[in-house]
């Protein structure tokens, strides 16, 4: 199965380790530590399936997927790269 990449964008941010527009690239599997902004582990639980689900082919909306850490609410946006 081929592996597609996923970049996720932060729409809006109340956390003081986000600002809106940070970008976190995927390639497959693989975060591009290169290019991309920080990921605490509490965001990368709410984005995983979506991400899961749109690397390996998927269909994805481009829908906001919010964190569910309680009182820093950031919402990301999710998008294959092909």
């Amino acid at each position: 199965m081929e592996d597609h990449n996923v970049k996720v964008t932060v729409l809006t941010s109340g956390c003081p380790k986000y600002k809106a527009g940070d970008e976190i690239y995927f390639n497959g599997a693989f975060i591009d530590k290169e290019k991309s902004a920080n990921l605490c582990m509490v965001a990368l639980s709410a984005i995983y399936p979506f991400v899961y689900a749109a690397r390996r082919g998927g269909s994805v909306k481009e829908s906001p997927v919010q964190c569910p850490d309680c009182g820093e609410a950031v919402t990301f946006k999710i998008k294959r790269l092909d």
